[in-house]
């Protein structure tokens, strides 16, 4: 294949506007700047959608679990990375993409799964609707014959240690989440968008792979709590809270009791030990190394003050 073939058609990236911890913003500036074409599908017209075409991207509204604008999304791409928020409609979403996407003969569907699926079977299952949804969601994937790339991170960094951590940081320095004594090895979204610019631009290796993304290094919460301390220059504490007070204070938040469900099943799976996993895929993808929770926490510095 050409230099000139490969970038004649645009590569399609959904949910490219997604807010911070979204992996679509940075696959799309990240796959720009390696000189594809890149379309960007968006729910809706926003800034969001308008600083996509500032960089470079053509924009088109659609909705994953909608044909037509599927349609319009798919047609004329040869590659489409596919993630979707935690959703209820996740599921359909896939089914949808993937169907028209077969249609379309597209040459690499890379699809975002969640490592926990690894740990999942026909007979095993998990707390999280979330859960169960990428699972059945990688089942028809395979069943589809479509030429898939499965990417499964582990927990993202923006996600627990952003998000969800940042107010208790702010206002009584501590990390304050429900998650027990249990290892993890969290991933920024910055660092899995760029193993998977990685497999858009060359994909024919990687179709049929399933690449299990982790963080630098596994540890407790009580390790990442000194992180934040050395990045931010003041004493962190971890303090582990009780996860029904927890899940309560999402819910006033107004997080869909679908999210509240998957995150609070995540946090029980950690106290478990179900996060306790490592691996060296990223650096393999991309030739260096994930970002370290110090490196992520000075990056965000601001939002924990």
């Amino acid at each position: 294949m050409t230099t000139k073939q490969k970038h004649d058609s645009p590569i399609l990236v959904t949910g490219a506007a997604g807010a911070v911890g979204g992996i679509g913003r940075s696959l799309t500036q990240l796959l720009l700047t390696k000189g594809h074409k890149v379309r960007a599908l968006v729910r809706r017209e926003d800034k969001r959608a308008e600083a996509l075409r500032q960089l470079g991207a053509e924009v088109v509204n659609g909705d994953l679990t909608d044909l037509a604008s599927m349609h319009r999304a798919i047609e004329g791409c040869r590659r489409i990375y596919f993630g979707m928020s935690v959703s209820a409609a996740y599921l359909e979403a896939t089914i949808n993409t993937a169907a028209v996407a077969r249609h379309h003969g597209v040459e690499a569907f890379v699809n975002m799964s969640q490592m926990t699926v690894s740990q999942m079977s026909i007979s095993e299952t998990t707390d999280s609707p979330q859960h169960k949804l990428h699972w059945l969601a990688e089942q028809a994937l395979s069943w589809s014959g479509l030429p898939v790339v499965t990417v499964r991170p582990t927990v993202f960094l923006e996600g627990f240690f952003l998000t969800l951590a940042a107010a208790g940081v702010r206002a009584s320095d501590e990390l304050a989440l429900p998650m027990g004594g249990g290892k993890t090895s969290p991933i920024s979204a910055v660092d899995v968008a760029r193993a998977v610019a990685a497999i858009l631009d060359d994909p024919t290796p990687h179709i049929g792979q399933v690449y299990d993304l982790t963080g630098p290094e596994s540890a407790d919460l009580e390790h990442y709590a000194r992180a934040y301390s050395e990045a931010l220059g003041r004493p962190i504490r971890y303090r582990d809270v009780p996860l029904p007070a927890w899940s309560e204070g999402l819910r006033k938040a107004r997080f869909p009791e679908h999210v509240v469900s998957h995150l609070s099943a995540i946090t029980e799976l950690n106290r478990q030990g179900r996060y306790d996993r490592m691996t060296n895929t990223l650096r393999k993808l991309t030739g260096e190394a994930p970002m370290n929770m110090g490196d992520f926490v000075k990056l965000h510095a601001a939002e924990f003050k």
